[in-house]
């Protein structure tokens, strides 16, 4: 077994609405910047033992479907690196 780190980016869907973002963006506007949009995103990072690479990633695919993401309103991503 080898060690591999999975990153898995969660951001909302196209058009739904991003409060969080919204409010952050106009702080940020406020305090002189400059931007044509601002997302929120979350992201994990799970080490975790596979024998490859695309068990590490599926295994890693499973926990965004069943619990890291909704997907109904998100989309996400995933990356394996080996630790």
């Amino acid at each position: 077994m080898t060690t591999y780190t999975a990153t898995v980016t969660v951001r909302l869907k196209q058009g739904v609405l991003d409060p969080e973002a919204e409010t952050t963006k106009r702080a940020l506007e406020r305090l002189g910047f400059e931007l044509d949009a601002l997302r929120f995103t979350e992201r994990y990072e799970v080490d975790l033992d596979a024998s490859d690479v695309d068990e590490a990633a599926d295994r890693a695919d499973d926990m965004a479907e069943r619990l890291l993401a909704n997907p109904t309103i998100h989309d996400y991503e995933v990356e394996v690196v080996e630790a």
